[in-house]
């Protein structure tokens, strides 16, 4: 897709508003840029009832003075607003003396997620097919299934960033998501299934990924819970599954490891680089260099080139995440991790692709380990507090463990720990990595923005689950 962006704000455009931003002095001077189009095909109750497409398009102007930040957006690209919204965040971060002229030269962005099929090629009545033919299977999986809802959305994302740094930057951003819901019921028993996948990718995906295979797997979450168990409550070792399972990670630990919160010293891990924090089975990397991953980035919403950073590496904290700002205030590098959820909005440390590398246990050999516990294989989502790791996760599939063998499904669950002691707690690690579909969103500070989370089979060797059954 060719960036547009640039016909509207040209290195000229850039070199003034820069000019005009730091104006009235500061560190730094930046302009944001986006331009988006989606298009979400819904289909529920047998029926398409509709088709959307959206678009939107601004612009956002950052001024950086100290540890203060003015900003300020306009979704008019006109040189007038541009140069008006730049006053603006000037006056906002006042840093003083004005700064020199800027000069920005022109970069070019890596390319973690190349495109075959864009779905702007495909024609509509096609992607309509898709969203029917999950339909039909998740009817026809079992008569139980009473409700089925299915969605194809793709977004393509053109961002912009010139920056006083000399920076003058553009990138194309795909995104495909396909998620499938089902409800399915027994007599008064009712349950939810969801399942879903893509990425920063063309349609493509569909080559492994069939209507028919999301859709039975949303059919089969919702059909395992009707009639389990209701979920034993104590403390008992916990096994968690791969893929999926790094919404554990995600929570539990990630974001405790993003710049902004260990420079306000609010986090568990603050002033901890290089002590250990974990098992020393335990490397944790945020990663947004994986190729079509949701969550890989060629550049940040600042400009600098997606990176592979390293997080705790055999036990041991090795850095934070961060933005620019964070970076500049710590004296620290930038890892790419300036995020934010459109032009307006203030640039985050946020995570990527957050992972747990591999062990070297089967995940046969991690069960039949464990004579009675615990098996987490779907979350709902969490929360954690991050200043003193504590956190509680929904569980939407779990089991029990029973003389070495995953049983029983339970339901009513909960996962109640602390990231940090839990992450001291793994004793195994599967040799199973993967990362999840691809459906995930991460919150933060009012911002959502795509995220990727992964890890390998892990046995936990005490943790709280909570529940109604006193076993």
């Amino acid at each position: 897709m060719q960036n547009l962006l640039t016909q509207w704000i040209d290195m000229a455009t850039a070199n003034r508003v820069l000019a005009e931003a730091l104006s009235r002095g500061g560190d730094f001077a930046e302009i944001y840029a986006e331009r988006v189009e989606s298009v979400r095909i819904p289909m529920e109750e047998n029926k398409i009832q509709s088709a959307e497409i959206r678009q939107s398009l601004g612009a956002g102007i950052r001024v950086i003075h100290g540890e203060k930040q003015g900003y300020a957006y306009t979704d008019d690209l006109s040189l007038e607003k541009l140069l008006e919204a730049a006053l603006v965040s000037a006056h906002i971060a006042h840093g003083g003396k004005s700064a020199a002229p800027v000069s920005v030269t022109l970069g070019q962005a890596p390319d973690f997620y190349p495109v075959r099929v864009s779905p702007n090629d495909v024609s509509v009545r096609d992607k309509v097919a898709l969203v029917q033919r999950a339909n039909t299977a998740a009817y026809e999986y079992d008569d139980r299934v009473r409700q089925v809802s299915s969605t194809l959305l793709h977004t393509e994302k053109e961002i912009f960033v010139a920056n006083s740094d000399g920076v003058y930057i553009t990138d194309s951003q795909p995104m495909l998501r396909f998620q499938v819901g089902v409800l399915a019921v027994e007599e008064s028993d009712s349950q939810m299934g969801y399942y879903g996948g893509g990425g920063r990718i063309g349609m493509e995906w569909f080559e492994s990924n069939s209507p028919e295979c999301i859709a039975c797997e949303s059919a089969r979450q919702a059909l395992v819970q009707i009639g389990a168990d209701e979920a034993p409550a104590g403390a008992m070792p916990v096994i968690i599954d791969n893929a999926w399972g790094g919404v554990w990670l995600h929570e539990a630990v990630g974001h405790g490891l993003e710049g902004d919160f260990n420079r306000k010293k609010t986090s568990i891990y603050t002033d901890r680089v290089g002590e250990k924090v974990a098992s020393e089975l335990c490397t944790v990397v945020d990663d947004a260099t994986v190729t079509n991953a949701r969550g890989s980035l060629n550049i940040d919403d600042e400009g600098t080139p997606g990176q592979s950073k390293t997080l705790i590496e055999n036990g041991r904290l090795t850095g934070y995440m961060q933005d620019r700002l964070n970076a500049q205030l710590m004296n620290a590098a930038r890892t790419g991790s300036g995020r934010r959820q459109s032009y307006q909005h203030i640039p985050l440390p946020r995570m990527t692709n957050t992972f747990l590398a591999n062990g070297n246990h089967h995940p046969d050999e991690i069960v039949s380990s464990v004579p009675r516990g615990f098996y987490a294989k779907y979350f709902s989502g969490g929360q954690v507090d991050i200043s003193n790791g504590n956190y509680v996760f929904n569980v939407t599939e779990g089991y029990l463990i029973e003389n070495g063998k995953i049983t029983r499904p339970v339901k009513g669950a909960t996962l109640i720990g602390n990231g940090p002691n839990d992450l001291t707690k793994v004793s195994m690690i599967g040799n199973n990595l993967k990362l999840d579909p691809g459906i995930g969103m991460c919150g933060k500070d009012g911002q959502s923005v795509p995220v990727g989370v992964g890890m390998p089979m892990i046995l936990i060797s005490e943790m709280t689950v909570g529940g109604t059954s006193i076993r």
